[in-house]
C-alpha cells in the first residue's frame, strides 16, 4: 500500500513497467472513468497529481506516464489509473501502441466535428 483514505487508494503494481508503477483505484467500484460521479473525479485526479509529483520527488524519476484503459485493455474491471516513472533513456517509446495517420485534413476534421458535436449537445 502506498496510500490511502476513505475513498481512494494507491497500492504498487504486481507486474510493474518500472519499480515504483503505481495503481490508484477508488474504493468503491467504477469500472471506467466515464462511470466515477463528478464528486470523486476532483479527489481522483489531484491524488494521480500528487502520485506524478511522487515519482520525481520522491523516487528520483525525471517523470511519469499516467494512464486509464476504459474497457479495451482493461484488465481488472475496476476503474485504475497507472502512475508509472519515468527517466530520461528508460526505452520506453510514447505511447504502448503504433501511431496512425489521418488520410487527409478532410478525415481529421469530420473525427473533430464528431467529438464537438457530441461535447455541445451533451455540455
Amino acid at each position: 500500500m502506498v496510500w490511502s483514505d476513505d475513498r481512494l487508494m494507491a497500492f504498487l503494481d504486481t507486474r510493474p513497467v518500472f519499480k515504483g508503477h503505481t495503481l490508484l483505484v477508488p474504493r468503491e467500484h467504477f469500472v471506467t472513468l466515464p462511470d466515477l460521479p463528478e464528486a470523486l473525479l476532483a479527489p481522483f485526479l489531484a491524488m494521480g497529481q500528487h502520485l506524478a509529483t511522487a515519482m520525481v520527488e520522491g523516487l528520483g524519476a525525471h517523470g511519469s506516464f499516467m494512464g486509464i484503459n476504459n474497457v479495451v485493455s482493461q484488465t481488472v474491471p475496476h476503474l485504475h489509473l497507472h502512475v508509472v516513472p519515468r527517466t530520461r533513456g528508460d526505452r520506453l517509446r510514447g505511447f504502448f501502441w503504433p501511431r496512425q495517420k489521418y488520410a487527409d485534413d478532410g478525415e481529421r476534421e469530420s473525427y473533430a466535428k464528431s467529438l464537438r458535436s457530441y461535447l455541445e449537445a451533451n455540455a
